[in-house]
């Protein structure tokens, strides 16, 4: 602690860790040491006070009392309130991107304590370990660090302001934002405004394969999309959906805990399952998903009985099972032996009629849809639950 206080202290390298993304590329996260993220936690509860004064009503990302689900809900109001034509700005890897001049100054109007610059400085220089090389860092905030959000923050703030002095609807979460205006003209008035401030005042690059400007149907927020509730008086009414992506996200999570060659105990994969769904749910309650998630179940708990199946292995073993679920041994002796797939056994009559839901509810087992009806009245903001006449 002493060379922090005299401004001897220099940080270690940060360790680059690059974690998939779902179109097939990767993220690179900026992990710094033990020691570093200690610090750079203290330093962000100090200063986030100093900041959270000034930030504005609609930036939602990584504040207090503030949460992603606030921020879906006020693109639903903008958009109900005739805010149609929405600016969806993506900003192209922007936490590698920041400009350290442009943030320094930003902080230096809040932040007076020469070390505490200075220190933050160093952070922001550590240089990062990737794959076994030692790479500079001229601009950038390590995603992954402590510090990173409250930066991001205050970085995009001047954003804020300056949609706030036009006048316009927008919602900002992290590095994600969108603009909402009433006509095509004015959204490109506004996108065009956007794109020089970014560009001349923030040196932020854009994304413009996926900026652009967008009608409700075609836009995506925080992985909700909208769609039309077709109701009599609810014109320019949009319900919340989910996104494919993140429905096929949580598949793919689901299929790697049910997969049959996982060295897992029946009861192992269902507290895994119980994680994987709370979590998902908990973050999706908004959507109008109840038919998606009863064709889901209906997959999952197959899941579940091909894993039984493989787990009884032998013949014998399987027709003994069975026996015990009340199967007559001559049809028990059959199943046991039959030359079907597993994935077949698994969706046939004598597996759902022998391992039932109820079945499945003893050993823990517990439905996406029953937990989803569960959580979802829980929102302090009443929501559009009108069934939707397109599948969802």
């Amino acid at each position: 602690m002493t060379a922090v206080c005299n401004g001897s202290y220099l940080p270690q390298a940060i360790l680059g860790v690059e974690i998939p993304k779902s179109n097939g590329k990767v993220r690179l996260l900026g992990i710094p040491t033990v020691t570093d993220r200690l610090l750079q936690q203290a330093v962000s509860q100090v200063m986030s006070p100093k900041f959270e004064l000034e930030f504005t009503e609609h930036s939602y990302g990584f504040r207090p009392n503030r949460n992603a689900h606030q921020a879906v809900q006020q693109a639903q109001k903008n958009i109900h309130e005739g805010y149609d034509h929405i600016v969806d700005i993506d900003l192209k890897n922007f936490f590698d991107e920041v400009d350290h001049c442009i943030l320094l100054q930003l902080l230096y109007g809040k932040v007076k304590c020469p070390l505490t610059l200075r220190l933050i400085r160093k952070w922001l220089r550590a240089p990062i370990v990737i794959k076994g090389r030692l790479v500079k860092r001229r601009k950038g905030v390590a995603q992954g660090s402590p510090l990173s959000p409250l930066l991001s923050n205050i970085m995009l703030h001047e954003l804020d302001k300056e949609l706030e002095k036009q006048g316009h609807r927008y919602v900002r979460y992290a590095d994600d934002f969108s603009v909402y205006t009433k006509s095509k003209s004015t959204a490109r008035k506004v996108g065009n405004s956007i794109y020089l401030f970014l560009k001349n005042k923030l040196k932020l690059p854009i994304n413009r394969e996926k900026s652009g400007i967008r009608k409700p149907v075609h836009f995506n927020i925080l992985g909700y999309n909208f769609v039309p509730t077709y109701q009599k008086g609810d014109t320019g009414k949009y319900q919340l959906v989910v996104n494919d992506k993140s429905w096929q996200a949580l598949k793919r999570s689901l299929k790697s805990i049910t997969r049959k060659t996982a060295p897992s105990t029946f009861d192992e994969r269902i507290a895994k399952l119980k994680e994987i769904q709370r979590g998902w749910l908990n973050y999706f309650r908004m959507g109008n998903i109840q038919s998606k998630l009863r064709e889901l179940d209906s997959w999952l708990r197959n899941r579940l009985r091909y894993c039984i199946w493989e787990d009884w292995k032998k013949a014998d073993r399987r027709m003994k099972n069975f026996i015990r679920l009340g199967v007559p041994r001559g049809q028990a002796y059959a199943w046991s032996r039959t030359r079907m797939g597993g994935w077949a056994v698994a969706q046939s009559p004598m597996m759902t009629t022998t391992i039932t839901l109820e079945r499945l509810i003893k050993r823990g087992y517990e439905s996406l849809l029953f937990y989803y009806e569960k959580v979802a009245p829980q929102l302090n903001e009443p929501l559009y639950t009108r069934p939707v006449r397109t599948v969802v």
